[in-house]
Parts: C-alpha cells; sequence; structure tokens
C-alpha cells in the first residue's frame, strides 16, 4: 500500500515541516553513513571492527558517532561484555529490523539502478 505525501499531510499538517521530528529520524537513518551501518548489520550482530570493515570508507568517528546515534534512537542495540579485552557488539533492535524491513525494497532499487543513474548523469545534456 502506497501513500502519497498528501495523505501523509492529511494524517498531520506537521508532517515533514521543518520543525518536525521525521526530519531528525530521516537525518539519522537515511544519512549516507547510515544507511551504509544498518545495512551491514542487516547479517545479524557486529563488532567495531567487522562494521568497519564493511562500510568502506568510513572513519572511525563517524563510525562511532554514527553508531551513538542510531543506539540513542533505539534502532540499534550496543551490548558491552566485561571480558579482558573489552568486546562490544552491536545489531539491530526490533524497531531497526522493522526499519530495514521497509528500507531493503529501496536499497534493492538503488542497488540494480545505480549504474544506469550513474551513467545518466555522465552523458551530455542535449
Amino acid at each position: 500500500m502506497t501513500v502519497s505525501f498528501a495523505e501523509l499531510q492529511q494524517r498531520s499538517d506537521q508532517v515533514f515541516t521543518e520543525s518536525c521530528p521525521t526530519r531528525v529520524v530521516l537525518d539519522h537513518v537515511m544519512s549516507k553513513w547510515g544507511v551504509l551501518v544498518l545495512l551491514a548489520l542487516t547479517d545479524g550482530t557486529a563488532r567495531w571492527g567487522e562494521l568497519r570493515r564493511a562500510v568502506a570508507g568510513i572513519s572511525e568517528k563517524m563510525l562511532a558517532s554514527t553508531l551513538r546515534t542510531l543506539e540513542a534512537d533505539g534502532i540499534v542495540r550496543r551490548t558491552a561484555y566485561p571480558e579482558v579485552p573489552p568486546r562490544v557488539e552491536y545489531a539491530l533492535t526490533p524497531l531497526g529490523d522493522d526499519l530495514l524491513e521497509r528500507m531493503m525494497p529501496l536499497m534493492q532499487w538503488i542497488a540494480e539502478n545505480a549504474d544506469g543513474i550513474v551513467e545518466q548523469r555522465a552523458r551530455p545534456l542535449a
């Protein structure tokens, strides 16, 4: 069932406005690094180093910031084990699983169409 933007606005005249919480959530989960970290967690629990390798190009600072944000939003769960050396694992929460179930069709569409879109942009305008 697809809902139009107008239908969303009819439900609440504040949805997606500048002061709406939807803008905050969109920024967190749809940022380049947010999406890639979430995708990396679709295969299950991962440790820091595994996430760093899975999300090629992300800096340690950005990975830490992204994980903190997604954890604060209740989308990612961080579990620290009192071991030596310390072990920390990250996983999607039930809310994160629900989000990814909805995001995966979009990610699949992007994967299938990205090459063509990038090629289109490289063509000179007529």
